[in-house]
């Protein structure tokens, strides 16, 4: 059904190309390149600069190499793998990470300096990001002053707990961290735009800037403080556990086979957007894998709404998931939040 339907969208939008005498921003990619591979048009820039390589597609790859045939042509690249998040839009990180199978040798120079985040904060989200083996390795250093708990997980028990969730940190952010005359910047990051009904409606817009964005949405951007309203083990969970259709595989980069890799990466650009401090909120029984990770790599403690230290016993046989209070047939048990990926049980001792 769907190649039915996309044969007859791409047939319309192709006459319509044709009709109006336009081409479209993937042909001028491609037409571009044929001319210059076939010499109808001689490439005379000695350099070529390209930014935010990490977002580079195959048809972009292409058109640089065509611009560098000859002698005494350069490329000079800058990006940041660690932030490749645009595959659904092209992107191929392949291009920055095999870039000597595609340029030629190369020298590269490595910014492993950050004047955003404080140190502890980079040495938790660079420890995550680099959990995939394919991803260019860095230690980045901080030129801030450090922090002692740059990383908050609060743990509610009902979903529509998490707004007031959202609105107690605001509020607590405010009370420790007077503005002195400037207001405190604070983004809640959403993994969807659904996630803006979390904005509580009430705060002190004396003291506190409230803004919501989506995580893709943040990339460049930094505040004095984030929150992530819905950091859960759901199908529109952060990670999302939406799969691609098979047929749209087809006409997309191919990915790497590590788990969640893109959604790893982009939760790495949700914690380093903060000059201070980043909350993540989650559910008791739907905790992403992501906290799981956090808790257990980095010793995080987990708080409830009141403020009070939360259940987080990892899961002692997967270590991917938390054990949450359960009700069968022979009562009260603990089992897995990960369940049914994870199926260990164990009794409650009464003691």
């Amino acid at each position: 059904m769907f190649i039915n339907l996309f044969e007859k969208v791409w047939a319309a939008w192709e006459a319509k190309l044709k009709r109006d005498q336009c081409i479209d921003y993937d042909d001028m990619l491609v037409l571009a390149a044929d001319c210059v591979e076939k010499q109808q048009e001689e490439s005379h820039y000695q350099l070529v600069m390209v930014d935010e390589f990490q977002d580079a597609s195959q048809a972009r790859a292409r058109l640089i190499a065509s611009l560098l045939n000859g002698p005494g042509k350069c490329l000079f690249a800058v990006g940041d793998d660690w932030q490749s998040i645009n595959r659904f839009a092209g992107a191929d990180l392949a291009v920055m990470t095999d870039f000597e199978k595609k340029f030629g040798r190369a020298v590269t120079l490595k910014l492993e300096t950050t004047f955003r985040c404080p140190q502890s904060l980079c040495d938790i989200s660079s420890t995550f990001v680099q959990k995939n083996p394919k991803q260019i390795k860095k230690k980045v250093r901080s030129s801030k002053p450090n922090v002692t708990d740059p990383v908050r997980i609060i743990q509610v028990e009902d979903e529509n707990q998490i707004r007031s969730a959202v609105g107690k940190r605001i509020n607590e952010i405010s009370a420790e961290s007077p503005s002195k005359g400037k207001k405190i910047r604070i983004y809640i990051l959403g993994r969807y735009n659904k996630e803006k009904i979390y904005v509580p409606l009430d705060y002190d817009t004396s003291q506190i800037e409230v803004e919501f964005v989506t995580v893709h949405s943040s990339k460049g951007l930094e505040a004095d403080h984030i929150i992530i309203p819905r950091v859960t083990a759901e199908t529109l969970g952060f990670p999302s556990r939406i799969e691609d259709d098979p047929v749209l595989q087809l006409a997309m980069p191919g990915g790497d086979s590590y788990e969640y890799a893109e959604e790893r990466r982009l939760f790495y650009v949700a914690l380093t957007r903060a000059r201070s401090s980043v909350t993540l909120v989650t559910l008791a029984h739907k905790a992403s894998s992501f906290i799981a990770e956090l808790v257990k790599d980095h010793k995080l403690d987990v708080y409830s709404i009141d403020g009070n230290e939360a259940n987080s016993e990892l899961c002692p046989v997967c270590r991917d998931g938390f054990l949450v209070k359960k009700n069968g047939r022979f009562g009260l048990f603990y089992g897995c939040s990960r369940f049914p990926r994870c199926r260990h049980t164990q009794k409650i001792n009464k003691s």
